[in-house]
Parts: structure tokens; C-alpha cells; sequence
């Protein structure tokens, strides 16, 4: 890997940005994209799940990764996401990804279908071939892709040289130790569950992405500063309030993401309209539990920040 350095440490994912008729509204982008520089976040995983990217289309995606670019350049790390259900319209997104200059780019496994191993290995091969100068990173999310990356299909994969390692999200934390032993110092492992970002870190992730970062970033920020620290109870401590923060997130009526945006516009004034159908839009109900979400993070960076 050329420059490891710039993948460690805390990665949101970026949430797609929605005008009031539900299309891309590039202005939402350049705002929310403000919005992490100005945090200290290390870099953006965009069109990513957080990003909606499984109900939007080709054109959709492009113009975000424009917009996400027109401010992140030199700024921000930038991981864009590039997989679609097959391989045409991925590649299309690579080669875009990679005229744009991001770091990096990331796929996720076709769901649906139950691929051979084979099949996906030369699905991601595919891609990354068609964005020869830019690092490429596999996003193994067994229980939302349906497939699992077994420890065969990670050797078979680093045999490209531009495969620098794996987002995780998994569940089991052993996965992040399996990654991290068989690929070694030159690859990365990037925790992918939030509620676990300190068990993943102490098992061998040196970064992480993730979905709730970006509604809380100075928490995730402080945690990350404290295992670098050594300061494990008290990052104990932190991860405890994140993760009942994150149940909440979970709680509503609405889907996590619009809960999310719903608290991005109570504590940062942030207006990334809803999420896109069938994902479920706030309800009324979901009111009552934004306020005391907001009211919670801003609690809890006062007594950790």
C-alpha cells in the first residue's frame, strides 16, 4: 500500500442529501461535505450504504461523488463506493470514481443471486481493472449482501495489488482478526459495526466506517483518540453511551437514516431532506425521539469533549 496512513482512523459514511422532491440536491452534498471537514474527520466513505446507493441510479451516484469532491479534494480522504448488481454499471462508476481521483474505491458483493466464489472474485477484479491507478477495497456486509468474504476469497483477492484491505461489518469481531493476520501490515482492516468500534480496534482495525459517525463525529473522534490513548475504560465508557445513543437512532417509527438527518437538522442545522421510498420518512411520532437523541449527543460531548 502506498500511503496507509491516510485510511486510519474515523471514516463516516456519507448520507445522501435529498431536495423536497426527493431528487439529489447537489447544495445539501457541499454543505454536509463543509460540515465533516470542518469536524477533523480523516476522510468519507460515499454511496455507500448510509449513502442509499441500492435505490438510486448511475447518474444519482455520479453527481454525489461530484458534488462530495468539489470540496473534499485535498481535504479528505475519499472512499467511493462503486457496486451495483452487476458488473456494467460498476464499472461505469469505477472509471468515473477514478477520473474524479478519489483514494479509493469499494464494492460490495451482487446480492440476490448466490454467486460461486469464482464469480465474485472476478466481479471485484472487474471493477477494480477498470480503475487501474486507484486502491480498491472490499465491503464484506454478510447479513445485508446475503454472502460472506471467507478467508479463501480474501487470499484469492489480494493477489491484486490494489486490493488494500476490507471494510468489516460483519458481526463477529474474530472476523476483523482473521483479515488482519492473513493480509498483514501492508493491508487494513476498517471496523464496519459501530456499536464495536472499540472491540474492532483492539482486535486489529487501525480504521473504521461507519453509518452513525457522521450524526456524532466528536464522539467517534474522542473514542478513536482514546484507544490511541491506551485509555481503554474510558473508552469503554464512551462506547456504552454511543451504543445507547445508536438504539435510539433505531427506535423509530422512521428508518434509522431519516432519524438521523432528522437530528442533523436539530443540532447542526443541517437540511438533508428524507430518505427515499421504501425507506420509512420521519413520522410525527419520531419527533419526540429526535429532540431527545440531539438532546443526548449534545449531553454527552460536553462530559467527554
Amino acid at each position: 500500500m502506498k500511503n496507509k496512513e491516510k485510511y486510519k482512523g474515523v471514516i463516516p459514511a456519507f448520507y445522501a442529501c435529498y431536495d423536497g422532491f426527493g431528487e439529489i440536491n447537489p447544495e445539501g452534498i457541499r454543505q454536509l461535505t463543509q460540515y465533516f471537514v470542518d469536524k477533523g474527520v480523516k476522510g468519507l466513505y460515499v454511496n455507500g450504504s448510509s449513502g442509499e446507493c441500492i435505490y438510486q441510479s448511475v447518474a444519482d451516484r455520479k453527481l454525489v461523488l461530484e458534488e462530495v469532491m468539489a470540496v473534499a479534494r485535498g481535504k479528505l480522504t475519499v472512499i467511493s463506493h462503486v457496486a451495483c448488481n452487476n458488473t456494467k454499471d460498476s464499472i461505469e462508476l469505477a472509471i468515473h470514481a477514478e477520473n474524479l481521483e478519489v483514494d479509493a474505491i469499494a464494492a460490495i458483493p451482487p446480492i440476490y443471486f448466490r454467486l460461486s466464489e469464482s464469480a465474485i472474485e472476478k466481479y471485484w477484479n472487474d471493477i477494480s481493472n477498470a480503475a487501474p491507478n486507484t486502491d480498491f477495497i472490499i465491503y464484506n456486509i454478510p447479513q445485508l449482501a446475503g454472502v460472506s468474504l471467507t478467508p479463501q476469497l480474501y487470499r484469492a483477492m489480494l493477489k491484486n495489488k490494489r486490493v488494500i484491505g476490507v471494510k468489516n461489518s460483519s458481526m463477529p469481531v474474530q472476523d476483523i482478526e482473521i483479515f488482519s493476520s492473513i493480509a498483514g501490515n501492508h493491508h487494513i482492516v476498517f471496523n464496519g459495526p459501530d456499536e464495536q468500534f472499540l472491540a474492532g480496534r483492539i482486535m486489529g482495525a487501525e480504521g473504521g466506517i461507519g453509518g452513525t459517525y457522521g450524526v456524532m463525529p466528536e464522539l467517534f473522534l474522542k473514542l478513536d483518540e482514546l484507544i490511541a490513548d491506551k485509555n481503554f475504560e474510558k473508552a469503554k465508557e464512551l462506547q456504552y453511551v454511543i451504543n445507547s445513543i445508536i438504539a435510539k437512532l433505531c427506535s423509530g417509527r422512521g428508518h434509522m437514516y431519516a432519524i438521523i438527518k432528522g437530528v442533523l437538522a436539530v443540532n447542526e442545522g443541517l437540511n438533508l431532506g428524507s430518505v427515499r421510498l421504501p425507506l420509512s420518512p420521519l413520522v410525527e411520532q419520531d419527533k419526540e425521539l429526535v429532540e431527545e437523541i440531539a438532546k443526548l449527543i449534545r449531553v454527552t460531548k460536553k462530559c467527554f469533549c
